[in-house]
């Protein structure tokens, strides 16, 4: 394009107003670069729709110290040191254990076997109730995820849909200006004829 305006500046709104006036007068008698700054303010709205994101502070290598875990978090995420740690450490009570209580006798008068029952009772209400709290976490957790999901793929559609709008509005302009030209030359063909 050969013309000596300044479109960009016209379209970012850095220019002064008299070269806005120059590029909007220009532009009246120009077929190009109306189409220019058509195609410049789709671009800049699709740009303004796509969210900021913050540009990364330090780009870091994988062979970087950054990277490299502590001696405790390395022996936590080790599956089997921690594994025997644990059940050394439960050895080691349940022979403390042993040694330093004495042999509990039931009391007379008090029968085993109902001891024995009240056992069983609290151990079962007790299971009952962790097993009921941990699927109630677990429900939460998975309606928050799924919540979150949701909210991810409405938004992308809602992007896509005006991406999409913001085309179709510049497709029709186009086609709508070719239409009107097309229009305009068979009604000067046929005047002519």
């Amino acid at each position: 394009m050969s013309c000596e305006v300044d479109i960009k500046g016209y379209v970012l709104g850095e220019a002064s107003p008299a070269e806005r006036a120059a590029v909007e007068t220009h532009a009246a008698s120009c077929e190009q670069c109306r189409t220019e700054i058509q195609r410049l303010r789709i671009t800049q709205d699709a740009l303004l729709a796509l969210r900021e994101e913050e540009v990364p502070r330090r780009i870091a290598f994988v062979s970087d110290k950054v990277f490299e875990p502590t001696w405790w978090r390395r022996f936590w995420n080790s599956g089997p040191q921690l594994g025997f740690a644990s059940a050394a450490m439960l050895a080691v009570a349940i022979l403390v254990h042993g040694y330093t209580q004495p042999a509990i006798s039931p009391q007379p008068g008090v029968p085993v076997a109902a001891l024995e029952s009240m056992v069983r009772q609290e151990v079962a209400r007790r299971l009952d109730s962790a097993v009921a709290r941990a699927v109630a976490d677990a429900e939460t957790r998975h309606q928050k995820k799924t919540m979150d999901l949701l909210d991810a793929a409405e938004k992308k559609f809602e992007f896509d849909r005006r991406a999409d709008q913001l085309a179709n509005a510049a497709n029709m302009e186009i086609l709508m200006k070719q239409v009107n030209r097309m229009y305009a030359v068979n009604n000067g063909m046929e005047t002519g004829q």
